[in-house]
């Protein structure tokens, strides 16, 4: 009995020891035992072995208590802090200071002269060649703008659509030059001298053509049919100071020899020896300028009356080409036969007159 009763003492003690033992680590830890312990950690290095968990086998149960054990805080310095732990998005992008920017150059400047030319005939026929003898493709109408690529020597303008017309009824509008866009203000200063380089080179060219405009006034000969290189300012000249100025007669001459053929400078002769310089009765009352139809006997009643003096013109280049020129009187000696048989100087005062006009200009 006694030893039974040893026996069971001892256990007791024993489960006493355990529960105070176990009671030594679960217990919570006072005030004055937390600060300790904050200090303690803040002092000393962590370590892994700190998380370890603490086992107890219970004697009673046999289960396992588990304490985990509240981890000491980790002292972190600033410099620690790496600054590749920086997240590279939240930094503002880096502006160099200086940028070299490939600027492309601007197109160079497309000049263009354009050959513009105005009719200034009632009608101009176009012809297939540069001569009054080619055919007629179609007729144009005064006023009308024609883009001229070529002007030929004997006087004519080859159109860019084909054809030819003849210089003397049309005039040369004025060039313009078309500068093509350039970058905003870059290089303004070099294109505004380029301008005005191509200005005087079209000024050059200008008095090149006047130049050459001249050139091209061909001699009178005794041929009927032929080109004169007459233009209106030309007539103009001739007529000045004469009863034959101011009526409009350049345009219908200059007409007659693109029609017919027919050279300005003996229809200008012709007219000016049968009117008296546009004095005679019947250039100023009947405004027949060559006596077309004045018939020996009757010569004022039956000669022709027109509207203006230059239908007189038209009329007399119709006349000539039909009944004179395509009969084989190519000349003037063998116009001079038939149109006024009367007079045998008729041929040298033509000739003479022609001569006159061309020193003229």
């Amino acid at each position: 009995m006694r030893k039974k009763l040893n026996q069971h003492l001892f256990v007791y003690l024993l489960i006493l020891s355990l529960v105070i033992t176990l009671g030594m680590y679960v217990q919570p830890l006072n005030n004055e035992q937390d600060s300790q312990a904050l200090e303690t950690s803040a002092a000393e290095p962590f370590s892994l072995t700190d998380l370890t968990p603490l086992v107890v086998d219970s004697l009673e149960n046999n289960e396992k208590v588990i304490a985990s054990p509240t981890p000491a805080p980790i002292p972190v310095t600033f410099n620690e802090i790496s600054a590749a732990t920086v997240n590279a998005s939240d930094q503002p992008p880096t502006i160099p200071l200086e940028t070299t920017l490939e600027v492309e150059q601007p197109p160079a400047i497309a000049e263009k002269l354009t050959n513009t030319y105005e009719v200034t005939a009632y009608y101009l026929n176009i012809r297939t060649k540069p001569s009054a003898a080619s055919d007629i493709i179609k007729v144009v109408e005064k006023g009308s703008k024609l883009e001229i690529t070529e002007e030929t020597d004997n006087g004519w303008l080859k159109l860019q659509n084909g054809g030819y017309v003849h210089g003397g009824y049309a005039k040369k509008v004025k060039s313009e030059v078309s500068v093509l866009s350039l970058a905003a203000d870059i290089n303004r200063q070099s294109a505004i001298a380029l301008k005005a380089k191509s200005q005087e080179q079209r000024i050059d060219k200008i008095e090149i053509l006047e130049e050459a405009v001249e050139e091209e006034l061909m001699k009178p000969t005794s041929a009927v049919e032929s080109d004169s290189g007459l233009t209106i300012e030309h007539i103009e000249k001739i007529f000045e100071g004469t009863a034959l100025s101011g009526h409009d007669l350049e345009q219908a001459i200059l007409e007659v020899e693109d029609e017919y053929g027919i050279n300005a400078y003996f229809t200008i002769a012709v007219m000016k020896l049968e009117s008296g310089n546009g004095k005679s009765r019947l250039a100023k009352s009947k405004n027949n300028l060559f006596g077309l139809n004045a018939i020996d006997g009757d010569k004022y009643n039956k000669a022709f009356s027109f509207e203006t003096k230059g239908d007189s013109v038209r009329k007399f280049g119709q006349l000539l080409s039909k009944n004179y020129v395509g009969k084989g009187l190519t000349t003037i000696e063998k116009v001079a036969r038939k149109y006024c048989p009367a007079n045998s100087k008729w041929s040298s005062l033509v000739k003479n007159i022609m001569k006159s006009d061309y020193r003229k200009l």
